[in-house]
């Protein structure tokens, strides 16, 4: 499972243009929003060159959601290969690397799962069929990369996004610096066999050019505004025994997992929305069921899977816990939970919809205004897909 993320952040011979404003924040933070949707990511190292205080006082040391964040800065210019080995020291044997100047939305967690699959030192996640003269094309054979043409030579077909899981032992391809990924490292590793690709067609923009940078401005935003799906978690995604709260007494039902990582490569925010009274009851705490809910997110990245948020209500009116025991506007069929998720996330209400087994389920998402489905078993994969594709 792949803990870290490094983000490229400036390079030989560029401007540092993740810090550009778009809509009204750097760049960088889309970035790094993305990345820290995904719980199982811990660290995020930003790489910089020399001239980085901006990108120091803004960002080292903070959380970014549950990921911690540090700044490591080049004393000169190394090149994006340089600029990898000089961070060696702060890195794990597998790592998400990204360019900081592009943004591809796509599940990126199946890009983890197709390099635990492979024997490349590197995976390659590439934007399919994304036209426009200025980009080099990777060409494939199956999924191993044979060769890159140049800008201009095919102005459609695959480009390599500048998204990618990378075993540490590249580098030992980086023999003098400066040095360029694209230009010294990837070549060589194709070459080998070494660099393998997997196809993704989600929202992608690179800022490089003014033109592409205003064209950021409206599509960006627009772009991370997404369909959301909301579960009901004990009868939903696992067996309802009665205030489940301990691992082993979890069990996941058919399809779910399946389910969460469809919704998960269509583009979908993921969400659990769940009452858990057993709380106010006495039966576990709090830290029980932050517990869970952290192991579950561990399992869901096992199939390259991930929920973005647990929303849960642990009060009930007739509680034997003082502190838990009232009525909250969060406990379904009320639409606390739902409604805190609408704030909280750039969702687009008007495609989203909720899986619930119980009518309060369906209550509390007629309340938010989102469409509300009733699961009565099987598998949630076959419930689900119909559902996202109407």
């Amino acid at each position: 499972m792949l803990k870290q993320a490094v983000v490229l952040v400036g390079g030989l011979g560029t401007r540092r243009k993740p810090l550009l404003e778009v809509a009204g924040k750097p760049f960088l933070d889309y970035i790094l929003d993305e990345l820290a949707r995904y719980s199982v990511i811990e660290d995020i190292l930003l790489l910089v060159g020399h001239r980085a205080a901006s990108v120091v006082d803004r960002y080292e040391g903070r959380r970014w959601r549950g990921a911690r964040v540090k700044v490591m800065v080049e004393s000169t210019q190394l090149g994006t290969g340089g600029a990898l080995q000089h961070a060696s020291s702060q890195l794990e044997n597998s790592f998400f690397l990204l360019d900081g100047h592009a943004f591809f939305e796509f599940n990126l967690l199946d890009l983890a799962i197709q390099k635990g699959r492979s024997s490349a030192l590197v995976q390659m996640a590439l934007r399919d069929d994304h036209h426009g003269d200025r980009y080099r094309r990777v060409l494939l054979e199956h999924d191993m990369v044979r060769t890159f043409l140049p800008a201009g030579a095919q102005v459609n077909g695959p480009i390599n996004s500048g998204v990618y899981c990378v075993d540490r032992r590249a580098l030992d391809f980086i023999r003098e610096t400066p040095c360029s990924l694209d230009q010294h490292i990837f070549p060589e590793l194709a070459e080998r066999g070494l660099l393998k690709a997997t196809r993704y067609d989600g929202f992608f923009i690179d800022i490089e050019i003014p033109s592409d940078f205003e064209r950021a401005q409206i599509e960006l935003p627009a772009a991370l505004r997404r369909p959301a799906v909301f579960f009901d978690r004990d009868g939903v995604l696992n067996v309802d025994k009665s205030y489940v709260h301990e691992i082993e007494d979890f069990e996941w039902i058919p399809g779910a997992r399946e389910a969460i990582k469809l919704c998960n490569d269509l583009g979908c925010l993921t969400f659990v929305v769940t009452n858990q009274a057993g709380v106010a009851r006495g039966h576990y705490g709090i830290d029980a069921v932050h517990r869970l809910h952290d192991w579950m997110n561990r399992e869901l990245a096992e199939v390259g899977a991930h929920i973005d948020e647990f929303q849960y209500c642990p009060y009930h009116e007739d509680g034997v816990v003082a502190e838990w025991r009232r009525a909250s506007d969060r406990r379904k069929p009320a639409p606390g939970m739902i409604l805190d998720c609408l704030k909280g996330w750039p969702v687009r209400k008007e495609a989203s919809i909720l899986i619930g087994d119980k009518p309060h389920d369906l209550e509390a998402a007629s309340a938010a205004g989102i469409r509300g489905y009733l699961f009565e078993g099987g598998n949630l994969a076959d419930f689900v897909r119909p559902l996202l594709r109407s």
